[in-house]
């Protein structure tokens, strides 16, 4: 039985997951612990290691996604060369194996200045940008797509390839 990749609403990852655990389907949602900064306090909170990512493993991908998808959070399962994307068990058990192996690991995302990203949160959802600067975890982007040169100031981590 392979795994799928169910992308979920945004910060849904974790109650997704408890959905479909409740369904009786089996969810994986990889988390790692990191240290949260409030303005009174410091908390250690378990973070998705994929944000609004989760595996979801089905014997009959035809008859069970439906399921999947009609449960609250659940947006739609990512495809690969007009296939749902699939990954191996063997996969699953080396991200296992390393975030047991690695508590501390912070999963990178790597950008470069002239990069084409896609922006996947916030006011400027689902739009396209080149990156003209990076400054700490802040990338400054230009975005043709909106009639005009914008250049918006976006986070790293609601950026991707």
């Amino acid at each position: 039985m392979p795994w799928y990749v169910l992308y979920t609403k945004p910060r849904n990852e974790k109650k997704t997951t408890d959905r479909l655990q409740a369904k009786g389907i089996e969810v994986y949602c990889p988390l790692q612990e990191t240290i949260k900064q409030w303005s009174d306090r410091k908390k250690k909170v378990s973070v998705p290691l994929f944000r609004s990512y989760i595996f979801v493993h089905l014997s009959e991908y035809a008859k069970e996604q439906v399921t999947v998808l009609e449960t609250p959070g659940a947006v739609r399962f990512l495809w690969w060369l007009g296939k749902p994307g699939i990954v191996q068990d063997y996969e699953i058990v080396q991200i296992r194996r390393f975030l047991n192996d690695y508590q501390g690991a912070n999963l990178v995302v790597d950008f470069s200045e002239g990069d084409t990203v896609h922006i996947s949160e916030g006011a400027l959802r689902d739009k396209m940008g080149k990156i003209i600067r990076i400054k700490g975890n802040k990338a400054f982007l230009k975005i043709p797509s909106l009639g005009w040169n914008v250049v918006a100031e976006i986070p790293i981590n609601s950026l991707k390839s």
